[in-house]
This record gives structure tokens, sequence and C-alpha cells, in this order.
């Protein structure tokens, strides 16, 4: 997706999600986050845990990171000094490790979208986040993809959104996270204008952002998705306070009460 982000819809996509990840992502508490794929998004730029990284995918990630004028026959330019390359399926972390991992349409990507999602709630701690951004096959731009595929069949014209991966609906996406244990915090829905290629065009209708967001919020062409690992029976080990055990049956002694005097009764004959 990285040449498509360079277009006029792409950058209008792009600026509605870091406006997302910079809302949501600035007070998450944690020590250490990943960014799982996409070069294009700098998701974690305002958070502050102190242990960063961006894991690309493929080495076609890595080549897409080429300085410009570098040519394909030449070796690709080495990642950012706090990248690595992993695959999806199975991240060198170790089991409950990370508090916080972000997927900006990494799922979509993925040869097996489910098997990612699931090593990412392997990596999580209890209670940690995932966030997840994805293109709504429920929304005007998922329309005219599949018109496009339609038409190309029969010698149509290029596609609008890439064809690298499968649009993941949110509601699909909500079942496999319940199924691994996340527990859904919020969701929120962006992009609402058509399915256009020119920046003028897409100007034009800037005014169906806002009434799309109040009339049909769920059909944007962008969903953002934060959910929280929450693993069945996992208990928090904190400070444990050991309290004295109470007596029971212990006679209780009340202030300013004088002890009763016994009474002696004298049986006479």
């Amino acid at each position: 997706m990285h040449d498509w982000f360079q277009t006029p819809p792409g950058q209008y996509l792009l600026a509605w999600e870091m406006e997302q990840y910079d809302a949501a992502l600035a007070d998450v508490f944690g020590y250490h986050a990943l960014q799982l794929g996409g070069l294009d998004v700098n998701a974690l730029r305002v958070n502050r845990m102190p242990h960063r990284w961006l894991a690309l995918q493929t080495s076609q990630e890595v080549a897409s990171n080429r300085p410009p004028g570098e040519t394909e026959s030449r070796a690709p330019a080495a990642p950012a000094p706090w990248a690595l390359v992993a695959d999806a399926t199975a991240l060198p972390f170790e089991e409950g490790s990370l508090d916080l991992v972000v997927l900006p349409h990494t799922l979509e990507l993925s040869n097996d979208p489910h098997a990612a999602l699931r090593e990412v709630q392997r990596v999580l701690v209890h209670e940690g986040r995932v966030a997840i951004t994805g293109l709504n096959p429920a929304s005007l731009w998922g329309l005219r993809q599949w018109r496009g595929q339609l038409h190309r069949r029969v010698g149509g014209g290029p596609p609008f959104l890439p064809e690298a991966g499968n649009l993941i609906g949110h509601g699909r996406l909500r079942d496999w996270l319940h199924l691994l244990e996340f527990e859904l915090e919020s969701i929120s829905f962006g992009c609402y204008r058509p399915a256009v290629r020119g920046a003028g065009a897409l100007a034009r209708f800037r005014w169906m952002d806002e009434l799309g967001q109040r009339w049909w919020p769920i059909f944007g062409a962008s969903y953002f998705m934060i959910a929280v690992k929450r693993t069945h029976g996992a208990k928090l080990v904190g400070q444990h306070w050991k309290k004295a055990p109470a007596v029971v049956g212990a006679p209780v002694s009340v202030a300013n009460r004088a002890r009763p005097t016994p009474q002696v009764t004298e049986n006479r004959p």
C-alpha cells in the first residue's frame, strides 16, 4: 500500500487514521509497544512508552523503504534502527511481554490474518491493548472496489484500492477478537467522501464527512478499533497484606463497666 498512500485518497485516509492514533494512544500506559507493518504510518509518534519498535512483515516492506532513485536491482536500504523484520504469525517476543500492539492495515495484508491476531494475543500482557485500522468493505470505497473487480474480469480499468490483501469487515473482526479473549474498548469510522481519485474532487465532497458521521456512521471507508486482552482466570499479582485472624468467641471488655459481684445464697434449715 506504499504507493497508494501517496495518492490523494491515500493521503486523505492516512490523515484521518493518524488523528485517531494520536488521540487514542497518547496516554496508553506501559513499557513496550510494537507497530506491526505500515512504513507510511507512524502510529506511535505521540506514545510515551520507553520501548517502541516497528516490525516489518516482509522483505517487500523493507524494499519500499528504498531511498529515491535507487533501482530494484540494488540491495534494499536498511530499515530504521528501531525496525526489525518479522513474520506476523511468529513474532520474536516472549509471551505476555508487550503492553501495546498496533496493526495499521496489517491484517488485510497478511496471508493468515486470524493467525496473526492470535500471535498478537500471545505476546500481549493481561490488560494489554491492540489498535487496528482497516478498510471497511461496507462503504462507498468498498462498493467501488467490488464493482472494479467485476469490470476487470471483462477488461475494465485499474482498481481503486490496493489489491495486495482482502478487506475484513468490522463485524467479522469483532468475532475474531471475542474468540481470542479480547474485549472491544472502542470503534470509530471515518472517511465518508466518495471514491474519487483527484484531490479537487475530494475537497468538494468535504461536507460528506460531517454528514456521514451523523447519519450513516458505520459506513465510513476506514475503521479504527481498540481492544483489550482480558484473559479468563487471570489474577493480578500485587502487594498482599496479611490480616490478623479474628478470634471467635473471645471475651469482649467494655470500658467503665465494673465486674458484677457474685451473690451468695445461704441455705437455712
